[in-house]
């Protein structure tokens, strides 16, 4: 029995869907060296995995959307409000996971400025949309 000969498409195909995979925890593209069943990023999101909170988030962030205009933006501190009341700071990071997850499955986009920027790599104020 012989080899199997990877051709550029084979190894196209590979590099697409190691660019696309996401940690399962924070949302953030999973690294190069990453296992290929890998779910997590790292040791970290592995611990933490996915609650209730981070589902409640997630469910917030869709109705806060729904709610508004078809154009409309959310900051992920009205989420955070709605779920935390007056801890809502400590949902912040939370509140971008969830985002981020939501980007993975093409629910939302995020945006900075207007323009849609990679979740992976954004720092600072955000704003979460609907696709459009």
């Amino acid at each position: 029995m012989g080899r199997a000969i990877r051709t550029e498409d084979d190894a196209a195909r590979s590099a697409a869907a190691q660019a696309e995979r996401t940690c399962a925890s924070c949302g953030r593209r999973m690294p190069s060296n990453a296992a290929a069943d890998a779910k997590y990023c790292s040791d970290a999101c592995r611990r933490h995995r996915v609650d209730d909170t981070d589902r409640d988030l997630e469910r917030t962030i869709a109705e806060l959307l729904d709610a508004r205009a078809r154009a409309s933006s959310i900051c992920p501190s009205d989420a955070a409000r709605a779920i935390g009341g007056d801890d809502w700071r400590d949902l912040m990071e939370p509140a971008r996971r969830a985002a981020r997850r939501m980007v993975a499955r093409g629910e939302v986009e995020i945006t900075q400025g207007g323009s849609v920027v990679d979740p992976s790599t954004a720092k600072g104020p955000i704003r979460i949309r609907r696709p459009r």
